[in-house]
């Protein structure tokens, strides 16, 4: 299979892009890097991008467990090298969990699932940036 998007450049530091369903989203530079800061960064949306495709896989498997959950979010903390080209050389992912019925053990297989078998993006990341998963259970 294969992913095909544009990417248009719309003046300055901004870009417009798409995905294959045909949405699309601004990409800018910060102010103090030239753009106006009215768009996603791209190192950012690579870490969205992470979340994203983990989170989906989480929150498809939640609904299959039939799992009790309240509020599900994920933080992403990455650490950027100092040197050019920079990237991430080490990224932690947080998986946070509120409700006052959480299946403790049931989380932690649909994240084992998600990091080990099924997210894609987790496997890229893998290629290039140590990562650290944690998982917070908020009664």
């Amino acid at each position: 299979m294969t992913n095909h998007i544009t990417t248009k450049w719309l003046g300055e530091m901004a870009f417009e892009s798409n995905n294959p369903s045909g949405q699309t989203l601004r990409i800018d530079a910060s102010p103090e890097d030239g753009g106006k800061g009215d768009g996603y960064r791209p190192k950012a949306l690579m870490l969205s991008s992470l979340a994203g495709c983990s989170g989906l896989d989480i929150a498809s498997l939640i609904k299959k467990m039939k799992l009790e959950v309240d509020e599900f979010h994920i933080e992403t903390i990455a650490n950027l090298t100092d040197e050019h080209p920079k990237y991430y050389d080490a990224v932690t992912i947080e998986y946070h969990f509120h409700g006052p019925n959480l299946n403790e053990e049931k989380l932690q297989k649909a994240i084992d699932l998600s990091v080990e078998k099924y997210c894609g993006v987790m496997e890229m990341f893998r290629r290039f940036a140590e990562l650290e998963i944690k998982t917070v259970f908020h009664g």
